[in-house]
């Protein structure tokens, strides 16, 4: 039986989904996501097709930042958050391709609300994937990675996936600044020289919808794999 201690605290959770080209999948991602989740920020990151309609038209927020960059994304839906007073809670991130699962989010919220963790990680390394989901340079990349953290900050890491949860405090206090493929990264890193309670819950993982703009193609891989070491190794304050 859970004690009165352990029950969850009320929390108010938005959701921010970057997509670019995704309008084959963001209508099922937002249909999928949890009726707990009190506002969902789209951010269209310069896409040619129906995302941002599909998007607006399911009840979402639309937002519309021409920078391209993964990071320039999330930034723009967090100032998005911050203008839509009252803040949430919980900041939850979710890619709009359909890949992970968003019926899942409670998992990432709930060692927030249980005042575990102040930072969640989906981990697909721990949790189950779909053959094919991960491409092997994604599987070396993110290894890769999770190892350099470890090493040099101390942050037992599994997976620098997209998929996570953060309160909204403390996702304020990291000072986020990464523009393209280091944002997951400098998350961890920052929270690790923060000390921030960081935890790390398994999610599922299915081949996305469509082909992915950084994985999908070799050119795409060696720049985000590159950005993410310089990440780890040189740019968080």
């Amino acid at each position: 039986m859970q004690s009165s201690h352990d029950a969850p605290a009320p929390t108010v959770v938005d959701v921010v989904i970057p997509a670019v080209d995704e309008a084959q999948s963001i209508g099922r991602v937002l249909r999928d996501l949890p009726a707990s989740v009190r506002r969902v920020v789209v951010v269209d990151n310069g896409s040619t097709d129906a995302t941002a309609e599909i998007a607006r038209q399911a009840g979402a927020t639309v937002v519309h930042e021409p920078r391209r960059g993964y990071g320039s994304a999330c930034l723009a839906g967090m100032a998005e958050i911050a203008r839509l007073a009252p803040a949430p809670d919980v900041l939850v991130f979710l890619d709009g391709d359909y890949s992970d699962h968003p019926d899942e989010l409670p998992r990432l919220v709930e060692p927030i609300a249980l005042r575990r963790a102040e930072l969640v990680v989906g981990s697909r390394v721990l949790g189950r994937r779909e053959p094919g989901a991960l491409l092997p340079q994604a599987r070396f990349g993110n290894w890769l990675a999770s190892r350099m953290i470890r090493a040099l900050y101390g942050l037992h890491v599994t997976d620098l996936g997209p998929f996570r949860a953060i309160r909204w405090q403390s996702l304020l206090e990291l000072g986020m600044a990464d523009r393209d493929f280091g944002w997951t990264a400098e998350m961890q890193v920052k929270a690790a020289r923060g000390r921030l309670a960081y935890a790390e819950v398994p999610v599922s993982y299915r081949r996305r919808v469509g082909v992915s703009k950084i994985t999908g193609t070799l050119s795409g891989s060696v720049r985000a794999g590159w950005k993410i070491i310089y990440t780890i190794l040189v740019r968080p304050g």
